[in-house]
């Protein structure tokens, strides 16, 4: 069975602040205002986070902007907390690990598969300073070593 994925946001501040390690895609509760501005790619989550609370992880400070065509009697809370559907052995393994190792849960992206919103999270360690200048380094490097490729590829 393939799955057909098309990716709404992403964090992209997650990739460059940590060091990713075993993303998984879980499910989201969400209101049917929150449905329609996410198909409208009006959603951000660039400073969320997850959190555990009660044996149950949440998904805070992603921010869905409401549409204008929104009711007026729902007063929308754009940053509310949501609820992430995950089994419960997933649970206990994600705290398991949470606890006894010192990761952390970070959203990574937004996605659509099989007509339905996912969000993918992964257990996180955080970067330290000249682990963020290595890897920016490492990058340089890459991206002149494909320079010079692409450029002794047009001489010849």
């Amino acid at each position: 069975m393939t799955k057909k994925e098309l990716q709404i946001a992403s964090n992209r501040k997650a990739w460059h602040d940590y060091i990713l390690e075993s993303p998984i895609e879980v499910g989201l509760c969400l209101l049917g205002w929150e449905v329609k501005a996410i198909r409208n790619h009006r959603v951000q989550l660039k400073d969320s986070y997850c959190l555990v609370k009660g044996g149950e992880i949440w998904l805070l400070n992603a921010h869905v902007s409401p549409l204008s065509t929104t009711a007026a009697y729902l007063k929308p809370n754009s940053t509310r907390t949501r609820k992430c559907l995950l089994h419960k052995k997933q649970i206990s393994k994600l705290i398991g690990s949470i606890q006894q190792k010192g990761f952390t849960l970070v959203p990574l992206s937004l996605c659509w598969v099989n007509g339905k919103i996912k969000l993918q999270i992964a257990l996180a360690k955080g970067k330290k300073k000249h682990d963020k200048r290595q890897a920016e380094k490492a990058k340089d490097w890459q991206r002149e070593k494909e320079k010079v490729k692409k450029l002794s590829n047009r001489k010849e």
